[in-house]
């Protein structure tokens, strides 16, 4: 990675104002044009910025610059940076090489038919395609669907077993499968097994209920009738 100096135009000021190097060595040293350089000399450029000092930053040492002093043909060069921060490396799209990239279709196929949860960014995430591709796959219309087979990505080397796994469980979260319906199905909830023939209990309580009533009101009417006997 090259080096860059570090604010150039504030590098400037602190040159035009702590030496004797000519115009022409100080825009090529930060960059800039001749003309800027002597217009912030002249004060019409970059006014209210504050020098920066390039030799407390280590990007020049002041034997550079007497030496650029001495003569007006010499270039700055920028010192060697004592701390090296490594280069960022900047994370490219997935790329498949041209060798596997015929298996994509066997792979999709694949990942159709044995992981319908999947949806289409999953797949294309997986193996790299597109979602016009999947579904075509999907479809039947794909150009070579007559010749596809499926084939498990992680083996054509697409994909990752571990990739394939973490799609997989976010696909499956929330998905009741027939298995799990059909078991709960057969299970009955608590509130069901302790509520469990109390409907039948309950009607023959009330049949004993009103049988006693009518018995209590047979026996009334028995000793209402005795008594009005007595009394005649």
């Amino acid at each position: 990675m090259a080096q860059q100096l570090l604010m150039p135009k504030a590098t400037a000021v602190w040159l035009v104002d702590n030496t004797s190097l000519s115009f022409e060595q100080i825009a090529d040293f930060c960059t800039l044009h001749h003309l800027e350089v002597k217009a912030i000399a002249d004060g019409e450029s970059a006014q209210g910025i504050k020098g920066l000092d390039p030799i407390m930053t280590g990007q020049l040492s002041r034997e550079e610059i007497e030496a650029a002093e001495q003569d007006p043909n010499r270039k700055l060069k920028l010192a060697t940076p004592k701390v090296r921060v490594p280069e960022t490396k900047r994370k490219a799209p997935r790329y498949t090489p041209v060798s596997k990239r015929q298996d994509r279709p066997n792979a999709i196929l694949w990942l159709v038919r044995n992981h319908p949860e999947l949806k289409d960014p999953q797949i294309s995430r997986l193996v790299g395609t597109t979602k016009n591709t999947i579904q075509q796959i999907r479809d039947r219309t794909h150009w070579n669907s007559a010749n596809l087979q499926p084939m498990d990505p992680v083996t054509l080397g697409l994909c990752t077993q571990i990739n394939l796994d973490l799609e997989v469980e976010k696909a499956s979260r929330g998905i009741v499968r027939p298995e799990e319906l059909a078991e709960e199905e057969r299970l009955l909830s608590a509130s069901q097994t302790q509520n469990w023939g109390r409907g039948e209990t309950a009607a023959e309580d009330e049949e004993l209920d009103a049988a006693a009533v009518f018995a209590k009101l047979t026996s009334m009417r028995g000793s209402e009738s005795e008594d009005g006997e007595e009394q005649g």
